[in-house]
């Protein structure tokens, strides 16, 4: 069998039949937290329920208003919406960063602003503009270890601790690891079987080399085993392109934060481009979305961009 006909049937082999190749280009940018709590609203409202002790039944209630493009093109929130006067930030990090707090500053401000703009209002205006209250909350299933619960601030970053500071911000950190906030988890089913997925998923990654092997081969697992069965048999090919970026991700960011020297990082960042175009074009991804992927994650030029697409774009 050729090459190009081997590559083929491995590209295939990922959506088990032929994809839709504008629907996974428009998907694979998207966190899997992040598609799976958009396309079921119902599952979303359960777990704004299990997280705030609430009963709320109406899904028509909610508002997506998820950031697309933060401050930086770096920077994107993962999913944010409005219930019942809250606005719920929320983030899915497999990494820990004392910088959370910030990034959530920054999201709430955009969000704020198309809030007043929404409402036609101007902030220098006499009368007090409503705005929802906001909530904050990320969700970490890193392979380090974590608490069930924690609780980061704003002001930890602060300078000077003994000026009393005018502003605070806190995020509640839920460690959602398979095992752990087991109360939280019986009360959203959703989040528990996302847990045991990705669980699964990094159980074949360790037994097996190749990567997309291992992806389809956990996707088939909870299918048999009923974790998702419904949403991965939906959504099986924009679920394996995000398995697949996402757990890009984490070797690339490993590989960078082993490294302590300026060498070692070029070489990681060297690294988890190489893998990133390999991974899009084996998902089928077209070349010039494929260098855009690359130059918005690794925050480099287009033509350095276009020099690794050279070398490695087969």
């Amino acid at each position: 069998m050729s090459k190009r006909r081997r590559k083929k049937k491995r590209v295939n082999g990922i959506a088990n039949g032929q994809p839709n190749r504008k629907q996974v280009q428009r998907n694979v940018k998207d966190r899997l937290f992040r598609f799976l709590f958009e396309k079921d609203r119902e599952a979303l409202l359960n777990l704004y329920n299990a997280l705030n002790g609430t009963v709320y039944q109406d899904v028509s209630q909610l508002e997506i208003v998820t950031i697309e493009s933060a401050v930086y093109v770096v920077m994107k929130n993962d999913l944010a919406y409005i219930l019942s006067g809250t606005l719920n930030m929320y983030e899915h990090q497999s990494s820990y960063s004392p910088n959370l707090p910030v990034r959530f500053l920054i999201y709430l401000a955009q969000e704020y602003q198309t809030v007043i703009e929404r409402a036609e209002r101007s902030i220098y205006g006499s009368g007090r503009i409503s705005l929802p209250t906001p909530q904050c909350v990320v969700f970490y299933n890193g392979t380090k270890e974590m608490p069930e619960e924690q609780t980061l601030k704003l002001s930890d970053a602060f300078e000077n601790k003994k000026a009393g500071a005018d502003v605070e911000l806190t995020v509640r950190m839920l460690n959602i690891n398979y095992g752990h906030n087991r109360l939280l988890m019986e009360k959203c089913r959703v989040l528990e079987e996302y847990s045991k997925l990705v669980t699964v998923t990094r159980n074949y990654m360790a037994a097996e080399k190749d990567m997309q092997t291992a992806m389809n081969g956990a996707v088939d697992y909870c299918i048999e085993k009923g974790i998702l069965k419904e949403f991965l048999l939906k959504n099986r090919a924009e679920v394996l392109g995000m398995l697949l970026e996402e757990f890009d991700t984490e070797k690339y960011e490993r590989t960078i934060r082993g490294e302590g020297r300026e060498e070692g990082l070029k070489e990681g960042i060297k690294e988890g481009i190489r893998c990133s175009i390999e991974i899009l074009q084996e998902t089928g991804q077209p070349r010039d979305y494929a260098k855009k992927k690359v130059i918005e994650k690794y925050a480099v030029s287009e033509e350095e961009a276009e020099q690794e697409f050279q070398q490695h774009w087969k």
